[in-house]
């Protein structure tokens, strides 16, 4: 355990975060992770008032299987033609679809297929959007890990304020307002992202084809990405594990905490366990930040062991106080690990491959998801959304433990 926890000197003067680049970058993912730590209560508290856990689990699931199949597509053409350039296409699309639920909710009861297209259109254009995220750090900053800790923090912070004004907003005005304004945060994203000036070659990735030059083709990209993902056993292993983290764990939460606590405490009290969850990941980003150890990975594991309070504080039926304790301690575990991997991925990955490479793990873990999305609806009407929290919270320690014990993982040291 030392090993693991044993920290690397840090550079006595750290290089600069707060360049023009990494400010405009920040300025993106803070208004556009605002939105989306909306979206979860807004889709959990409208979609479920009217379609009830089934629409919600299908409105979710109608975003992640998209995004699970075209984030490949996603990581070649940002390692082509730039992930900017992807991430700004991404945001106007959105800007149309979150644009159309906002009328369709002011003027009325949006119909399920309605809500489920936009929400597939959503997940593609996440897809074209989520491997420059992990891609452009390194672009728009000299120190990944303080940057992927400080970005951590902003999404903590979101998920602080989000919950609380999605639940202020509906119960004022609305799903309406909450949808308006997540497609006016995907506006000031685009706009940011657009400002920032990247080197010619950083804003266009690899050459034409990322690598190949002009012979270079789709499937050829889509295979270099998948050799480079193949060949880091570490990687590969911690996506396999990912999957059953998404499937009984990441995937049904939403719709079973917000039904199980909404129902017991009130929609506020889910609202603020949300809120819970942000402030901790505040914390987490904050350790993740002054802490740099010899195995990011392995640390990172061991901090993972405290995500377990989430699903079993609502599985225990606990009062708002120790709730809220538990989606904290398990947003800081979240958060440090988050850290940990995003900074392993950038530093052990070289950059001309990096956008693909990020697609392949993106699209791993989140099938999981995907899958889990999907089937909580039916199930939970077969099993109680209580009994079902007490077996995510045994896949969670599960998971930790895997980690741990796979030696690609825990063997990993900080580049």
């Amino acid at each position: 355990m030392t090993a693991i926890l044993d920290r690397e000197d840090a550079p006595s003067v750290p290089p600069t975060l707060w360049t023009r680049d990494f400010s405009f970058y920040f300025a993106a993912r803070v208004v556009s992770l605002l939105g989306d730590a909306m979206m979860p209560v807004a889709t959990a508290l409208a979609v479920g008032a009217v379609y009830g856990v089934s629409g919600v689990g299908y409105v979710l699931a109608v975003w992640t299987a998209p995004f699970v199949l075209f984030v490949l597509f996603g990581g070649v053409f940002s390692d082509r033609i730039g992930a900017r350039a992807m991430m700004v296409g991404a945001d106007l699309v959105r800007i149309v679809t979150q644009g159309v639920l906002a009328v369709a909710f002011f003027t009325g009861t949006p119909s399920l297929w309605l809500l489920m297209v936009a929400s597939a259109l959503s997940g593609t254009a996440a897809a074209m959007f989520q491997p420059g995220v992990n891609g452009m750090v390194p672009l728009v900053a000299k120190d990944p890990q303080r940057a992927n800790g400080t970005l951590k923090i902003a999404d903590a912070a979101t998920q602080l304020g989000g919950p609380v004004l999605a639940g202020a907003l509906m119960a004022l005005t609305g799903a309406g307002a909450v949808y308006a304004l997540d497609a006016a945060t995907f506006l000031v994203s685009g706009l940011c992202l657009a400002l920032i000036r990247l080197a010619p070659a950083a804003g266009t990735g690899a050459g034409a084809g990322g690598g190949g030059g002009k012979s270079s083709t789709v499937l050829l990209d889509l295979r270099r990405g998948w050799t480079e993902f193949r060949s880091r056993s570490w990687m590969w292993s911690v996506i396999l594990v990912w999957v059953f983290f998404g499937m009984f764990v990441f995937g049904p939460y939403i719709p079973l905490g917000s039904r199980l606590i909404g129902d017991r405490l009130g929609e506020a009290a889910y609202g603020w366990a949300m809120a819970a969850l942000g402030a901790g990941t505040v914390i987490g980003g904050l350790v993740a930040i002054r802490f740099r150890p010899a195995r990011p990975l392995a640390a990172g594991a061991v901090a993972l062991t405290g995500f377990v309070c989430i699903p079993l504080s609502a599985a225990l039926e606990l009062p708002p106080l120790p709730l809220m304790a538990g989606h904290l301690l398990g947003g800081a575990s979240w958060a440090f690990w988050s850290v940990m991997w995003s900074t392993s991925v950038q530093t052990q990955v070289a950059p001309d491959v990096l956008n693909r490479v990020t697609a392949y793990e993106v699209a791993g873990s989140v099938s999981g998801v995907a899958v889990g999305q999907a089937l909580v609806g039916p199930v939970s009407s077969i099993v109680e959304p209580r009994d079902l929290l007490f077996v995510s919270t045994g896949v969670a320690a599960a998971v930790c433990a895997a980690l741990l014990l796979i030696p690609p993982i825990r063997r990993l040291r900080r580049i």
